[in-house]
């Protein structure tokens, strides 16, 4: 894409979830929009949650029920904003005798929540009995078991597709969006923003340097915010990040495997942490710790190994897990603002939206996942009071994700029938892709042979690595695996699909033989260096 001395409304460097929502706002309101990230959409912090679409139940032992209550309207917009990528979970939080948190404290946090989001979707908290709690969830420890909550909270499976339908909407509303495009300056003159320089770095294309012009920038880099300031010559601000890391374990299904998530609070360290299903596999998470690293080479270390399993058979004990029942790791850092030494599960995780002295350079600092939406707001109402535009009312909240578009099901499953794919595929694509999966439909209707299985554990079929690169921004094996057709989430990480992707990519979209290999080899890599 060529846009060298295109002039926009709005730059937005890096999307996460936060630039995708603030990008998709804006693009909707009628601003001019550009949106850029270094790597791919999705492909940082928000690619290693714990998956959950949140009100923050642990949230109100700091008193934070402001937040609190704006999550749990967040988490209520979302459900219906997106309900093919978010679902009610439900949780399912044991009580142990000598807990930190004791039987009556529970009880009051649940109350508080069901208080704080009146008016909900989902269904208010039940107390369960030691016999009752065994029922839901055989497989846990019972000694010292005093009784359960169950409440409700949701879940999004893959917050790699949420991220990407904003994305996807905001290009709908004119949005461009440049992934794998490094911000190498931020322009200013006499101290007024003017623009960035930066260099697209894509797969298929030679390094290419480009600007754009807008009044205002905004800095969504999240763990690279710190960095990107230093590294495009802003020079005014001090140390906006203070980064936790959060980690997560991968595993089949165990002896004593819940069906509902576990919501327990670790012996160790009285932190709570999650056991969920997911995916088919089961997530096991999370741990916080301070992180001061390179936000691109961030790994689990043995001693989070460590804690999550031994925490998790001790909540189970018929688990029995050990390393090598681990299929593969997760890590990320959470951008949370800087607060020196102030413990990091203390460390609030409201949004921050910094002003910087060369005008209108802001950075947002902080914030969640749940309530990206909410910051994406008032994020551009800021930026319109600034540009002095009198811009229609934010209407994120009521207009559905492209995925949540009305479609006849029944229609579609019958079509599905018709075109001889088999009804787990139907399944699966209303999971991934909402009723966007027509256009695969339309795609296979086109030419048969892209009904071709990919991956057997998943049933992907070969339209969907073309709809990955053709119509959702994909330039990697990668990002069509890991982001896109969500294949490299399974029990192998897609290392038993990569070489019948590659093969579809060179047939279709006419990749040579050897970016082919190149693609290969550097998914192996990517990989590899994640278990």
């Amino acid at each position: 894409m060529q846009i060298s001395k295109d002039t926009f409304d709005l730059i937005v460097i890096g999307a996460g979830i936060n630039g995708a929502g603030i990008a998709r706002d804006a693009a909707m309101r009628g601003l001019k929009v550009l949106l850029l990230d270094k790597g791919d959409i999705g492909g940082g912090t928000s690619s290693a949650s714990t998956r959950l679409i949140h009100g923050g139940l642990r949230y109100l032992e700091h008193g934070e029920f402001g937040l609190v209550r704006e999550s749990l309207r967040e988490r209520e917009t979302l459900l219906r904003i997106a309900p093919h990528l978010i679902r009610p979970l439900p949780l399912l939080v044991p009580i142990y005798e000598n807990a930190r948190r004791g039987l009556w404290t529970i009880r009051a946090g649940m109350l508080a929540y069901d208080l704080l989001s009146a008016g909900k979707l989902l269904s208010s908290h039940r107390m369960l009995s030691p016999t009752q709690t065994l029922q839901h969830s055989p497989g846990l420890r019972s000694k010292g078991l005093r009784g359960a909550a169950l409440y409700f909270d949701a879940q999004v499976e893959y917050p790699e597709r949420l991220v990407l339908e904003n994305v996807l909407s905001a290009a709908q509303y004119g949005a461009s969006i440049i992934n794998y495009a490094k911000v190498d300056k931020i322009l200013a003159d006499d101290g007024k923003i003017r623009g960035v320089e930066f260099t697209i770095t894509a797969e298929d294309v030679d390094a290419e340097r480009q600007s754009a012009n807008a009044p205002v920038v905004i800095n969504a880099a999240g763990p690279w915010i710190d960095r990107l300031l230093a590294e495009t010559g802003v020079g005014d601000s001090p140390r906006l990040i203070g980064a936790t890391k959060g980690s997560h374990l991968i595993v089949a299904s165990f002896a004593g495997a819940p069906k509902i998530a576990i919501y327990a609070e670790a012996a160790t360290d009285r932190r709570p942490f999650f056991i969920i299903p997911w995916n088919g596999l089961y997530l096991i998470g999370t741990t916080d710790i301070p992180f001061a690293g390179d936000p691109d080479h961030v790994e689990i270390q043995a001693d989070e190994i460590d804690y999550l399993i031994e925490e998790t058979n001790r909540v189970i004990p018929s688990a029995q897990l050990n390393r090598g029942k681990i299929l593969y790791t997760h890590s990320g850092i959470r951008p949370l603002p800087f607060t020196g030494e102030q413990e990091a599960s203390s460390i609030t995780r409201r949004h921050f939206i910094r002003q910087h002295l060369c005008g209108n350079l802001f950075s947002i600092v902080g914030g969640k996942l749940t309530t990206y939406r909410s910051l994406s707001e008032e994020t551009v109402d800021l930026v319109c009071k600034r540009l002095g535009m009198n811009r229609p009312a934010c209407m994120t909240d009521r207009v559905p994700l492209p995925g949540a578009a009305e479609m006849d099901l029944s229609s579609f499953k019958q079509k599905v029938n018709q075109q001889g794919l088999p009804d787990a595929l139907h399944d699966r694509w209303l999971r991934i892709y909402g009723t966007r999966a027509v256009d695969l439909l339309n795609l296979i209707g086109e030419d048969p042979s892209l009904s071709e299985v990919l991956d057997a554990e998943t049933g992907a079929v070969a339209a969907e690595v073309v709809f990955a690169f053709k119509h959702e921004f994909a330039q990697t094996l990668s990002d069509c695996l890991q982001r896109r057709t969500m294949v490299g989430l399974n029990s192998t990480r897609g290392l038993a699909a990569v070489d019948a992707a590659a093969r579809i990519a060179q047939r279709y979209l006419g990749w040579s033989e050897r970016r082919m290999k190149q693609e290969i080899a550097s998914y192996l890599q990517i990989v590899n260096s994640k278990q």
